[in-house]
């Protein structure tokens, strides 16, 4: 039997998430939320008109969201790349990323998912939050007639990511040895055995139908490639690649 990447996947739950004079996530599953760091943050993306931070408690699903583009798990590299090494990764917790225009054009093509927030999520998907998670809504608003085009959709990933990696660089430094769970994937190969393959088809038709590949982080934006950019070309993506967060959908 041939082995391949090794992952190792370290957990931590969060308690608690408040409102504070920082963004800060400790090891014992703590975390606060500044939200005035949507000003300098929106400082770099002059497509953006606003960004509003606002943490949504599992009691609060029933007000109003714009569409959802993504919900994102808040990981970060601790050793190697996104698919083998240590990953840390928070539970409980995930970033609610949302986009409309100063007009009110939602930021999607067609099947806007705005409406009532617990009518628009599927809870306790793979890839979704559970109703008892804790949400932080990363709600952006682009300048009028900017989301059609590429540069408006990827400013609010871009920008989302920002937010994000605030986190992560303070989740890099947790100890290791105070996870709430771990787990480890290692993937194994049978020479002369057949193996599965899945073709996955992705969304890359441009504007709001992208999809980005390789980031610097799990789930991220920093560091990776666009589909569009890389001509429509099939990739090879390995399980642990795949588990650890190599795709980034950008619908």
């Amino acid at each position: 039997m041939e082995t391949g990447t090794r992952l190792t996947v370290r957990a931590y739950h969060i308690q608690s998430v408040e409102y504070g004079e920082e963004n800060r996530v400790t090891v014992d599953g703590r975390m606060t939320v500044c939200p005035s760091v949507a000003d300098s943050i929106r400082e770099r993306e002059p497509l953006i008109k606003e960004i509003q931070i606002r943490i949504i408690r599992p009691d609060e699903h029933d007000q109003h969201t714009n569409t959802v583009m993504d919900v994102i798990p808040l990981s970060t590299k601790v050793l190697g790349k996104v698919g083998d090494g240590i990953t840390h990764t928070l539970t409980g917790v995930y970033v609610i990323l949302t986009g409309v225009d100063e007009s009110g054009r939602q930021v999607c093509n067609f099947g806007a998912s705005d409406g009532i927030l617990k009518d628009r999520i599927a809870w306790g998907r793979p890839g979704t939050p559970l109703e008892s998670d804790l949400l932080i809504s990363f709600d952006v608003v682009l300048r009028e007639g900017t989301w059609a085009d590429r540069p408006g959709p990827e400013a609010i990933h871009r920008a989302c990511d920002v937010f994000c990696q605030i986190f992560r660089e303070q989740m890099k430094k947790f100890n290791g040895y105070k996870c709430t769970e771990k787990h480890v994937f290692q993937e194994t190969y049978e020479p002369g055995r057949r193996d599965v393959v899945i073709v996955k088809e992705v969304s890359g038709q441009g504007a709001v139908y992208d999809t980005r590949l390789f980031g610097n982080e799990p789930c991220g934006y920093e560091g990776g490639r666009s589909v569009i950019d890389m001509g429509w070309m099939p990739v090879v993506v390995t399980p642990n690649e795949f588990r650890d967060g190599i795709m980034h959908a950008m619908d």
